[in-house]
């Protein structure tokens, strides 16, 4: 194993417990199609504006969502493709149906 496995084992562990809370994992959704602006994710989760920012401040600093600003607004997308790769296979995994067979 690499010597900075600790770290990186930290690192998975914080991510996907910021994916763990169901109200940033829609958020993050909500970004994943197209940059979207913090009213539009809200007016679509039923949110405050306030509570999603709060919610995109966090995922920024775990390099989950990125921000553009355009004009007065800000836009908030999926970091990047490992992201959007990660909540697809995680979407099929749940998908899959059960075997029955318990290895």
């Amino acid at each position: 194993m690499p010597p900075d496995i600790d770290h990186l084992v930290d690192e998975v562990a914080d991510l996907f417990h910021l994916l763990g809370d169901p109200t940033r994992l829609r958020i993050v959704l909500s970004c994943l199609a197209q940059p979207t602006a913090v009213g539009d994710i809200a007016a679509a989760l039923d949110l405050s504006s306030s509570l999603v920012s709060h919610h995109l401040r966090l995922l920024r600093a775990a390099r989950i969502v990125k921000a553009e600003r355009q004009g007065k607004q800000v836009f908030y997308a999926a970091a990047d493709a490992h992201i959007s790769s990660l909540l697809t296979n995680m979407f099929e995994h749940i998908a899959e149906p059960t075997t029955g067979l318990d290895a």
